[in-house]
């Protein structure tokens, strides 16, 4: 049985992390249904106490709330806490330069964090998501030069191409720059498609995963059903949590099958749905640690609870069979006994696998 105190390397840094790491999106409602200032306060003091130390957070989630909340909760705990935070997300829609990955952008988000979690240095900071135009060699230079600052301590990115992430990373090797140490894109049974290149890379580049949304918006939990699928939604993050889950695909006819095979499988352990679905995040190795988020303590114990989840082969194969995805070309290609056999001159010897488990 895992532990929340059994940390485990953030990638092949020495930064050591919770298996389960606190989400902040939460903190704040400026959108509507986040949770105040005293259950945020709650809901943090809880992960601590339950052996967490990677609390995470964005310079836009709740309007800033999430890192006013954060730096005000840190006041007397802040060494030992590892605090991660992200920039790239506009701060100023009529300024191009206050959003994206370039060096200006970077930062200005970097000195308005500081500010707002009240603290002189970061310990992770990520590159949000690619804007698909500020070179590469920009983002991992700047990103270098904040570590060489000790403004931030390591390296993170987000929401990136894989072969973004491995030029910056080898970049970064070759020069003898900081390089990333972990890596944020979205997991779960619902989303497995980051299986093709992303997890694969990341594992082999010594990058530790860590998934958000391990719970496919909420539609893991089990709580949606045919009758919450109609039309609309909203790709921003005001509004409902079933609106935003419409509009991010989770919430889908796939899904609701998915969830369903998540229901049954938590119902054979006596354990919930929603610690069915993260425990299985942390069944691959690169994983490092998962994000969870809650807008109650209530709900943030029983996620942590999702550490005591223990599957056995049927139940793996039962997710398996319900969640696998293709994984395309040239993964699927290369995995075919006349391609084996052209390309080794044995068709029955087992390439290495392009999944990481």
């Amino acid at each position: 049985m895992t532990r929340m105190e059994d940390y485990r390397l953030l990638g092949r840094s020495g930064l050591r992390v919770s298996p389960l790491s606190l989400g902040t999106m939460t903190f704040g409602e400026a959108w509507g249904w986040g949770a105040d200032r005293k259950d945020s306060k709650r809901i943090f003091d809880a992960y601590l106490d339950a052996g967490g130390n990677l609390v995470d957070t964005a310079n836009i989630y709740t309007d800033g709330e999430s890192e006013r909340y954060l730096g005000e909760f840190l006041r007397g705990r802040r060494d030992s806490v590892v605090v991660a935070t992200k920039y790239a997300a506009t701060r100023d829609p009529l300024d191009p330069n206050a959003g994206g990955g370039g060096r200006k952008s970077l930062r200005g988000s970097v000195e308005a964090s500081l500010k707002n979690l009240g603290t002189d240095y970061i310990d992770l900071l990520y590159l949000h998501a690619w804007d698909g135009m500020t070179p590469s060699d920009e983002v991992i230079a700047s990103l270098a030069d904040l570590v060489r600052s000790g403004k931030v301590l390591y390296l993170g990115i987000s929401d990136t191409p894989a072969w973004e992430v491995a030029r910056m990373q080898t970049i970064a090797d070759i020069r003898g720059w900081p390089s990333f140490a972990a890596l944020q894109v979205e997991y779960s049974l619902i989303e497995r498609t980051t299986e093709r290149d992303l997890i694969p890379m990341a594992n082999e580049l010594g990058i530790g995963v860590i998934p958000w949304s391990p719970l496919g918006g909420g539609v893991l939990t089990g709580k949606y059903s045919a009758a919450d699928l109609g039309a609309g939604g909203s790709d921003s993050p005001v509004g409902t949590r079933r609106d935003h889950a419409r509009a991010s695909g989770t919430l889908t006819v796939r899904g609701l099958e998915i969830a369903e095979a998540v229901v049954d499988v938590a119902r054979e352990l006596g354990v919930t749905a929603a610690q069915v679905a993260l425990a299985w995040t942390l069944e691959n190795p690169a994983v490092a640690s998962s994000l969870i988020g809650a807008r109650t303590v209530e709900q943030l114990q029983q996620n942590i609870s999702a550490l005591d989840v223990t599957f056995d082969a049927s139940h793996l194969e039962t997710l398996q069979a319900a969640s696998a995805v293709d994984l395309g070309f040239p993964h699927e290609f290369l995995m075919r006994p006349m391609v084996r056999g052209v390309t080794t001159g044995h068709s029955t010897v087992r390439p290495r696998p392009s999944r990481t488990w």
